[in-house]
């Protein structure tokens, strides 16, 4: 589903953001990227999400490779890879049915279907009752689902979630972790990155890949080493 095969990023007068990255996510699977700021964990989610490329390796995901995959198909990769970010990034001025039908329509979907579609979808990240609310009107948890529902308009195979507690109080953050563990029982493969280790520590069923300066220094899910 996502591969990194020993994928290396480096920004010019600012050395190595990733360094040898090798990892893989296979089709369902929910992982947690951790990391201090500046590990490496954004670069990471941005290379598979294509919005830049490796200086070095390759990156798969979904069937798409850095190395073969050109600029005009990018927009095929993120038909089945969704990204989340922390600060939301809705549209100001328009309720949060608008926000997500605005993501259908650019998906393709047919006009007198926007309505009934973007319902269901805030319907399905629970946000039913206030579809018809500004988006300023509602609280940072909601305002996150209705990102998610709008991140689920072109019915992705994964999600990419930069940070998405990042700005919320205890209970929205454990919120949205349940909506993320309900659509990864579903089958989507989740790939999240948080700083939260408290927030870590509360799922201890969920892989952990830990970046330290660029470099991938722990995976829970990496087999022990006889005789350690």
């Amino acid at each position: 589903m996502i591969q990194l095969s020993q994928v290396s990023k480096e920004y010019p007068g600012r050395g190595k953001a990733l360094d040898g990255v090798s990892f893989r996510l296979e089709k369902g699977e929910f992982a947690f990227l951790t990391g201090h700021s500046g590990s490496g964990k954004s670069t990471t989610l941005g290379l598979i999400h294509q919005a830049d490329t490796p200086t070095s390796g390759e990156v798969v995901a979904c069937g798409f490779s850095s190395k073969h995959t050109s600029h005009r198909e990018v927009w095929k990769l993120r038909r089945r890879v969704s990204y989340i970010f922390q600060d939301f990034r809705l549209l100001p001025g328009r309720t949060a049915l608008e926000n997500v039908t605005f993501a259908l329509e650019v998906t393709g979907t047919p006009r007198r279907e926007l309505s009934s579609r973007g319902n269901r979808l805030l319907a399905q990240v629970g946000l039913a009752v206030k579809s018809g609310l500004q988006v300023h009107e509602l609280s940072g948890g909601e305002q996150q689902r209705v990102s998610i529902a709008r991140a689920l308009a072109n019915d992705p195979l994964a999600l990419l979630a930069d940070e998405p507690t990042g700005n919320l109080d205890e209970r929205a953050s454990r919120g949205i972790m349940e909506l993320f563990r309900d659509l990864n029982a579903r089958g989507m493969t989740v790939l999240m990155a948080t700083h939260d280790l408290e927030l870590v520590r509360a799922y201890p069923g969920i892989r952990v890949l830990e970046l330290t300066e660029g470099r991938l220094v722990y995976d829970s899910r990496a087999p022990a080493v006889e005789g350690a």
